[in-house]
């Protein structure tokens, strides 16, 4: 635990992308193989499973601090951070005890099946024996809360100078359905040969939004424009006469789309596709709540199946009868994607279709046309590009419609989260609905820290009421919201759904009867349902 507490010291106390992989190199030549590919699956996401409820940990915390519950939980709010808060209320240990990462995992994860005594005693003599920042950390394993700020390229790179093997082949590594319990620091990282999963599907290749326009691009004829759509990035692997649909996410999702079975049949053997998830029904894309109402269910009833039905949006082809084609130009991949398409006739197997254009100026209106294809807008990339790892800029680009906005009049404020505990930085938006303001929409990003400041100081000086950690302000702000999609809504009072709301910009200059309306909201409901 001492050198994986170092690590995240580190890594907390910088924003430099070649210190954070030095961190990480320093850290992998230290620990040992069980701590490393411990650290490895929780900086992947691959957390073990919670066995104590944080309900417990609060009243174990504050019964060992000797403070009252409500006292421990106004510092919660103050810190925002449970771990934290644990961890600076405790008593200072007076018998430390260097235990490895593994060991304290191990330990958690033996809890299961103890009785609330034998958990509540396991956790306080591990508190006890530990430093702050250890007692931090144990208290994040436990809670699976961990942020350090390592995307898995920056830990494949770090990896990848620690053990000389390339940074494509380790990223292909750390795909799939692995965790600790099944393999190892040697057979999952060192081993030339990382096993036969037939599931394991290739890293994504990642789009840069294009900010100001295709122009700057070259010629349109090097090319190929296909339109963006809103669903879940995911790839469909058949190998070995079986099915496997990953989402991006790194997450197998096989059983929640059935509709993709049949296809395991009509693909070739060894045949792996990129594309979108996407709920479609009568010939077009349905709004992305509905393919929500899918997700985390465990069990997927017949109405749901027949209300949010998916098809394979298709738009790639990484791997082809058996053989890697990723290094092919994605000229060449279309073409055998199309036949593919063509040859298969699956009804959820769909291409994205090419948007035809000999001049860019072309391409503004089809990007204006977005929403009436019920798509994000374009997708431009390079006709002989490869197929590669991670976000890399140059050869593929995504260009969004603007959003839509409306101006809305901020209701509620909440604390934040980590070095914004201390600040109301998450707010509650209404629109009006006669003479009455509704709530409609919720935002937390968008302003600069020096408008977050000032916000702050309105919220505390114009608090009407207050519910645990929301204030309830005097309604006078008016911000723009910005949003991708819209809605209807039946957990929502307004009636309404929006898709990535934001604040777009604090509209100083609007007085608070000037805010759009419910009947706006249903206007443009109309237009984009």
């Amino acid at each position: 635990m001492k050198h994986f507490s170092t690590l995240f010291t580190q890594l907390d106390q910088t924003t430099k992308t070649l210190v954070k992989v030095q961190a990480l190199v320093d850290f992998f030549t230290e620990a040992d193989d069980e701590d490393k590919i411990w650290a490895i699956a929780i900086l992947s996401h691959r957390r073990p499973k919670r066995t104590v409820k944080t309900k417990e940990l609060r009243e174990w915390a504050a019964e060992l601090a000797n403070l009252p519950n409500w006292l421990f939980e106004e510092s919660y709010h103050v810190v925002g951070d449970l771990a934290e808060t644990i961890a600076l209320s405790l008593p200072v240990a007076e018998n430390l005890e260097e235990k490895s990462l593994s060991y304290w995992i191990s330990s958690l994860r033996e809890l299961k099946d103890k009785s609330d005594e034998e958990r509540k005693e396991a956790v306080v003599n591990a508190w006890m024996s530990m430093g702050t920042t250890e007692r931090y950390i144990f208290n994040k394993i436990i809670t699976g809360g961990f942020r350090m700020g390592v995307s898995q390229k920056l830990m494949t790179r770090a990896l990848a100078k620690h053990t000389g093997i390339e940074e494509s082949m380790l990223a292909h590594r750390l795909m799939g359905n692995w965790s600790p319990d099944s393999t190892d620091y040697e057979n999952l990282i060192l081993s030339k040969d990382p096993g036969e999963d037939k599931s394991r599907p290739y890293p994504f290749y990642l789009a840069y939004a294009l900010e100001d326009g295709p122009e700057g691009l070259g010629k349109p004829e090097e090319w190929i424009v296909e339109r963006k759509w809103d669903g879940i990035r995911g790839q469909i692997i058949v190998r070995g006469g079986e099915i496997y649909v990953w989402s991006r996410g790194e997450e197998l999702v096989t059983d929640k789309y059935p509709e993709y079975e049949p296809l395991k049949e009509k693909l070739p053997d060894g045949t792996v596709l990129d594309g979108e998830i996407l709920p479609f029904k009568d010939g077009s894309p349905l709004p992305f709540n509905l393919l929500q109402t899918r997700i985390g269910r465990k069990n997927l009833s017949k109405n749901i199946l027949q209300k949010a039905p998916v098809v394979f949006k298709s738009y790639d082809v990484l791997e082809w009868k058996g053989e890697d084609i990723r290094e092919k130009p994605f000229k060449e991949r279309r073409e055998i994607l199309e036949r593919l398409v063509v040859n298969t006739e699956a009804d959820a197997l769909h291409i994205s279709e090419v948007v035809h254009f000999e001049k860019w100026q072309q391409l503004d209106k089809e990007r204006e046309d977005s929403r009436q294809y019920a798509s994000e807008g374009l997708m431009v990339k390079r006709a002989d590009s490869t197929y590669q790892s991670g976000r890399k800029k140059g050869d593929w680009w995504k260009w969004k419609v603007e959003p839509l906005t409306v101006d809305a009049v901020m209701i509620y404020a909440m604390r934040g989260h980590g070095r914004r505990a201390n600040l109301y930085t998450d707010y509650t938006f209404a629109v009006w609905d006669g003479e009455q303001l509704v709530p409609f929409t919720k935002a937390y990003s968008g302003l600069t820290d020096k408008e977050i400041n000032e916000v702050d100081r309105y919220v505390k000086r114009n608090t009407i009421d207050r519910f645990g950690p929301v204030r309830s302000v005097t309604p006078e702000l008016v911000f723009e919201i910005a949003f991708e999609g819209i809605n209807k809504s039946t957990r929502h009072k307004s009636g309404i759904a929006l898709r990535f709301p934001r604040i777009k910009r604090w509209r100083k200059d609007k007085p608070k009867e000037e805010a759009n309306t419910l009947e706006d909201l249903h206007q443009l409901l109309e237009v984009y349902e």
